[in-house]
């Protein structure tokens, strides 16, 4: 039985990942001819109607990524920012506590302002961290200097394609060797898809 809740990774033509897309998408693609090509392995086979002159059903194979027409470079100009949210941010940060070094689960978890707000900081991913909650408290609204809390890693905003990998929740083997090729190569996002 196919998984119907694995997403397909979208690409434009050139092989640059564009989105994540459910299997009803990636049917609709394909009836309205804007797939190119396809890569990976099949994740299912979708069955239509049945033609009334031939009595042949119609079947089509949906790969684990795919390609369309088109392209949307503009996207992955350095002007692109990602939102930002919760979720997102956990990841980058492995769920990892960036004071106290710990994994926690996402509801033990905050968002930490490394200069904070009302020291004039920025809601922004280069001044962002993941922090449990009891961290965050005691750091409160000093900086990790200020604090006694050193940082264990820079904050960063990751890329257009690092922000597809974020955005991804059952990542399969051949969707993740695509997508860290696509990553910057001093990336640590990188690195953590490499050593799994």
């Amino acid at each position: 039985m196919a998984n119907l809740q694995q997403l397909i990774l979208r690409t434009d033509i050139s092989g640059m990942p564009l989105e994540w897309v459910h299997y009803q998408t990636a049917v609709r693609l394909y009836y309205t001819h804007q797939v190119a090509y396809t890569c990976g392995t099949t994740l299912m086979r979708v069955q239509g109607g049945i033609n009334a002159k031939t009595g042949l059903r119609s079947q089509l194979e949906l790969n684990s990524i795919i390609a369309t027409y088109g392209s949307k470079q503009d996207l992955f100009g350095e002007t692109y920012v990602p939102p930002l949210s919760n979720p997102t941010l956990f990841k980058r940060d492995d769920h990892l506590c960036l004071y106290c070094g710990e994994h926690f689960p996402s509801a033990e978890l905050s968002r930490d302002h490394v200069k904070p707000i009302v020291k004039g900081g920025k809601d922004r991913w280069n001044n962002v961290v993941t922090a449990c909650k009891v961290c965050n408290s005691r750091k409160g609204g000093r900086t990790p200097e200020e604090a006694g809390m050193p940082l264990l890693a820079i904050p960063f905003q990751p890329t257009y394609v690092e922000y597809i990998y974020l955005q991804g929740r059952s990542i399969l083997a051949d969707q993740m060797e695509f997508l860290s090729a696509h990553f910057p190569r001093g990336s640590s996002l990188r690195e953590r898809c490499l050593a799994n």
